[in-house]
């Protein structure tokens, strides 16, 4: 059973809070990795997350770049992932978390649900979320055509013809994915040639059911009750015209989770978290693995690292602060009653 206690502190009226050695924010595959280690240094552990455990792993069909699994499902992986950490004793907890502090040596979390959780580190694992094109249409179709996962709505969109944009990995292997259903994927990129992994493109070249639009943005996405065109701009020559779509898809890159701190760690420009070698953010007992911290690419392979290290990070981090204060009472000299 989780322990509770009346936390002291200048917020009056803050409600009682859960105990943990270590809180882990984010049940992707960094945090449920950090769970598993954790658990298995005998730390009480809880991992928090508004969603099922999985991240975006819950959002891709197959895997077979993860080590050990030639070919495997995204959600037998995060099962795998979250038996195991359980195994070691990790405890799963839905909540939205919505601010993280610290005091002294005590780190709290909380959530958007009212739950209170203080521990000696906080290993943050949020990801990102789907950056948004920021055109018209878009937000008034998401949901009715307008999606940022395939693997979630594909299956909707039988034999219609959609349109994908970007030309990153996440964009072409997507597109790939979406010709089982659609009858036309059209890949429309910014750029004349795409950053996807070469292994991606020569799939995506091959397949019939793939048209990319080079040099293009999207404008502004149109229909009446669903997503029925998107208009269209040529960025050499200046050329608009509309194409006829069923559905828009929008891979264009992430923005890190990255703004729950109550006291701002340190972050790159474009919001990811900057670490030190241990994973340690700016502020101390504090860290952060995966996605939401800078880093040269983003892989599940580098999320389990990043992990591995934070939660190594954080075990020693508290028994240093155990022994601090082993010595501190071993130097008071007050005498015993």
């Amino acid at each position: 059973m989780t322990a509770s206690f009346i936390v002291p502190g200048p917020e009056l009226g803050r409600p009682s809070a859960a105990e943990y050695d270590v809180v882990i924010v984010g049940a992707g595959p960094a945090g449920m990795c950090a769970a598993l280690y954790c658990g298995r240094a005998r730390l009480k552990t809880v991992v928090l997350d508004k969603l099922a455990p999985g991240g975006e792993l819950l959002n891709t069909e197959w895997i077979e770049d993860y080590p050990g699994f030639r070919l495997i499902r995204g959600v037998e992986l995060a099962q795998r992932m979250e038996e195991h950490a359980r195994d070691f004793g990790a405890e799963f907890r839905l909540g939205t978390v919505v601010e993280v502090w610290s005091e002294g040596v005590d780190k709290f979390v909380r959530t958007a649900e009212g739950d209170l959780y203080r521990a000696r580190a906080v290993i943050v694992c949020t990801g990102g979320s789907p950056r948004k094109l920021g055109v018209p249409g878009e937000a008034e179709f998401a949901g009715r055509g307008v999606s940022y996962c395939a693997v979630c709505d594909g299956a909707f969109f039988q034999d219609q013809v959609l349109a994908v944009v970007g030309g990153g990995d996440a964009a072409v292997e997507e597109g790939t994915f979406l010709t089982r259903y659609a009858r036309k994927v059209y890949i429309i990129h910014r750029r004349d040639q795409l950053r996807a992994q070469p292994i991606l493109q020569e799939r995506a070249f091959a397949n019939p059911k793939i048209e990319f639009i080079w040099n293009t943005v999207v404008e502004e996405i149109g229909g009446k009750e669903a997503v029925e065109w998107v208009r269209l701009r040529n960025v050499r020559d200046g050329r608009v015209w509309t194409l006829p779509v069923n559905g828009v898809f929008i891979y264009i890159g992430f923005v890190p989770n990255s703004s729950i701190f109550r006291d701002p760690v340190k972050t790159d420009p474009n919001g990811y978290i900057i670490t030190n070698e241990r994973m340690e953010t700016s502020i101390p007992g504090i860290f952060a693995a995966g996605d939401v911290r800078v880093q040269l690419v983003r892989q599940i392979t580098n999320a389990v690292g990043d992990a591995t290290t934070a939660a190594i990070a954080a075990q020693k981090y508290i028994d240093e602060l155990k022994d601090a204060e082993r010595r501190a009472r071993a130097a008071d000299p007050t005498p015993s009653e």
